[in-house]
């Protein structure tokens, strides 16, 4: 067999020269990088939709049991708003993929967590339009809700953070 004097390999499928300690070193091609990354990246948007739409789904089940809690906004009214953002920020997060939509699915899921735990354990009382929020029991619904919204802000956290690695990498001189 002959040996190749050139190759029609791109360089970075090209195999380190093995008698040269510097690039002998074991370490993934950019392909197998790039897949790995892919792959990371399809798995926390796996899990932040599926958080959102767990949230979305609860609270849009749970809406019309809170109609009558009102002021100038009932409680339902309320569900239903977090039930229709959280579904937008699924659209978003599964179908855009872009850093301004992860963005608002991070604010989606993390201020409907805040919101919880707040109403949760503080008693705000009626603010302005808004009724008295506060129901300071857990029960199933709750937890539930409470779980999906924090495996959603951490997998849209982590995403976010994957964008900004990816903008200052872009931007580095040299």
């Amino acid at each position: 067999m002959r040996a190749r004097t050139g190759t029609s390999r791109p360089a970075h499928h090209q195999r380190p020269h093995r008698t040269d300690p510097t690039t002998a070193v074991a370490s993934p091609s950019p392909p197998r990088t790039l897949r790995r990354r892919q792959a990371t990246e399809v798995a926390l948007r796996l899990f932040a939709a599926a958080g959102l739409a767990v949230d979305a789904a609860v609270h849009l089940h749970l809406a019309e049991r809170y109609d009558r809690v009102t002021a100038t906004v009932s409680e339902g009214t309320l569900f239903r708003v977090e039930g229709a953002l959280a579904l937008l920020a699924v659209a978003l997060v599964v179908l855009w993929r872009r850093f301004a939509g992860d963005l608002y699915a991070w604010a989606v899921a993390a201020g409907g967590l805040a919101a919880l735990l707040l109403y949760r354990y503080v008693d705000v009382g009626a603010l302005g339009p808004l009724p008295e929020l506060n129901e300071p029991v857990w029960f199933t619904e709750k937890t539930v809700t409470a779980c999906a919204q924090a495996v959603a802000a951490v997998a849209l956290t982590a995403l976010l953070v994957t964008h900004l690695r990816r903008r200052v990498g872009r931007h580095r001189p040299g």
